[in-house]
């Protein structure tokens, strides 16, 4: 099989479990509430969201345009329900959106997934207005989630890489190393240097996000019989213990860039 026909075979089959998994996610009223959540998190320190020039990557299975309707939503996936498709690596090229027109990029457990995510965000800041935002959330390693994604989670985890990218891309959903985000912001600070030039990565904002919650909805692929009364309550819960706690028990973090 070719390079060319091996690609086409991989989309077909992440866009039908991208169509299947955004099914399961809209019957999971857990999980809707804690994507929610997320959003409210992501967006708490910006002006009304409704109001700013959003743009989110990788919204295949993204709830994110339920909450917020001014989202422009995108994938390189072709999905009938999206505003643009496009490879994001190369959103320098992309003229449907103009140059310093961005408040915001937004990406939810998207970078682990990117061939490249430090060259991806040197090539977005082009399109953010001067202060705007990355906002992106990923995998955190704790000493309680660690075991979780290495072993329980069906997506690669390789800390030893040598280089900040996937030593191999076989579709948009099959490549990832849900390890990559969290070298490059906290292991890594040659890697993180690399953004230095269009983002102020000293005033970088990292927020944990939550220990056990996702893990109580049973994710996209299960959904646990927990009540939907009972998980809102434990929620706010979650969410401080992995804050105060973040090496400990904390499975998720926030990153906010500002393009200088």
């Amino acid at each position: 099989m070719s390079g060319a026909t091996a690609w086409e075979s991989e989309e077909a089959k992440d866009r039908a479990t991208t169509l299947r998994n955004r099914a399961r996610l809209d019957a999971n009223q857990n999980l809707l509430f804690w994507y929610r959540e997320l959003y409210r998190d992501q967006f708490k320190d910006l002006p009304t969201a409704e109001t700013l020039s959003i743009l989110e990557i990788g919204s295949g299975t993204s709830p994110l345009k339920q909450f917020h309707s001014n989202i422009v939503t995108s994938d390189i996936l072709h999905l009938d329900y999206l505003d643009l498709v496009f490879d994001c690596h190369e959103i320098d090229k992309l003229d449907a959106i103009k140059n310093n027109s961005l408040d915001v990029i937004t990406l939810t457990n998207v970078l682990h997934h990117l061939k490249n995510p430090i060259a991806f965000l040197n090539c977005a800041a082009g399109k953010l207005k001067p202060g705007g935002k990355v906002t992106a959330t990923e995998p955190f390693f704790s000493l309680l989630s660690t075991p979780i994604f290495k072993y329980l989670h069906h997506e690669p985890v390789d800390f030893r890489i040598s280089e900040p990218e996937l030593g191999e891309v076989r579709g948009p959903l099959a490549s990832a190393n849900i390890a990559l985000p969290w070298l490059i912001f906290f292991r890594k600070r040659e890697w993180l240097q690399r953004l230095s030039e269009n983002f102020d990565i000293a005033s970088r904002d990292i927020r944990p996000f939550t220990a056990l919650s996702y893990m109580a909805t049973g994710g996209i692929s299960h959904r646990l019989p927990v009540p939907r009364s009972l998980y809102r309550a434990l929620f706010p819960i979650d969410l401080a213990i992995s804050r105060c706690f973040p090496r400990l028990c904390a499975s998720f973090f926030t990153l906010t860039l500002t393009r200088r």
